[in-house]
């Protein structure tokens, strides 16, 4: 049986999304995403955990969070967990964990046009492999 890799969100964007073109004309969109849990300490007092993930998204739905996506939105997103490794410009072996976006949903009220449509998916696009990914 092999394994689930399924990370289901609700959160704020911490900035703008960015977009990058890569070879062959590729969209990718990269951003933060913050997500907040409240909780009584031992004292019984109020305390929020914020954590911060990053998040990415290709092709169309890269564009289309590209012409929607802003700072401070709430969303929730479906993906799955992908960690990558690189060396930086002194040579040192960095990684980063990433979410990488199949679906995401608009959780405020739609401002920039007069479409109902929030709902925004991966799984249309023909240029994925198996594995939702451009490559």
């Amino acid at each position: 049986m092999s394994g689930i890799n399924k990370v289901i969100l609700i959160g704020h964007l911490g900035k703008d999304p960015e977009i990058k073109y890569l070879e062959g004309n590729i969209a990718k969109l990269s951003f933060s995403l913050a997500t907040s849990e409240i909780f009584k300490d031992k004292n019984g007092n109020k305390s929020e955990h914020v954590e911060w993930h990053n998040l990415v998204f290709w092709r169309n739905l890269a564009e289309n969070g590209n012409k929607i996506l802003r700072k401070g939105m709430q969303i929730y997103v479906e993906g799955k967990l992908k960690t990558r490794e690189w060396k930086d410009r002194e040579g040192i072996k960095k990684n980063i964990t990433e979410i990488i976006g199949e679906t995401f949903v608009l959780l405020q009220k739609k401002e920039l046009d007069n479409s109902n449509t929030n709902f925004f998916n991966s799984n249309d696009d023909p240029d994925l492999d198996s594995k939702g990914l451009p490559y």
